[in-house]
């Protein structure tokens, strides 16, 4: 099970004990809003996608959409997400419970700035009832293989 190896990821990094698990679904933006208690433009979702057969997550706002354009601009290639066998096998994750932590070294990890307005944010740990809540200098400290922070996504309009 996924939350396992998240588990014994973060219990080498100190932080184990932070994981929250729910007796309810935490597998939408939605519903991780409801079981943390939180707005649901603060629950981190972690979005799968692959460019030229290699995947790569980005974690978003729970608010945020990508940005197509933006999207094609920053990675040169049209947004196409992974499909739940693909993130099952590629990432180690099922959808639901994606996350950036704990990945094979080949899947790079990239944090979308529509995080950065919030103290803190939750990403799922691994399972769909699970969450941890870190701030935006922690989530890319303790992602799997982080590359940079990107501008890849648009919020709603007010």
């Amino acid at each position: 099970m996924s939350i396992e190896k998240v588990r014994a990821y973060f219990t080498t990094l100190g932080i184990a004990d932070r994981i929250r698990e729910f007796d309810v679904s935490s597998a939408t933006v939605e519903l991780a809003a409801l079981a943390v208690g939180v707005e649901g433009a603060r629950i981190a979702k972690t979005l799968s996608f692959k460019i030229d057969d290699q995947p790569i997550l980005i974690v978003a706002a729970g608010d945020a959409k990508v940005d197509n354009s933006k999207y094609k601009a920053k990675f040169h290639t049209k947004a196409k997400m992974l499909t739940h066998e693909e993130a099952h096998t590629l990432i180690g994750h099922d959808v639901g419970g994606v996350c950036p932590f704990a990945l094979p070294e080949n899947v790079k990890t990239y944090l979308d700035v529509s995080l950065k307005r919030f103290s803190t944010v939750f990403p799922a740990a691994g399972s769909d009832n699970s969450a941890v809540e870190m701030t935006c200098d922690e989530l890319e400290k303790y992602s799997s293989n982080f590359v940079e922070w990107v501008d890849v996504c648009k919020l709603p309009q007010a």
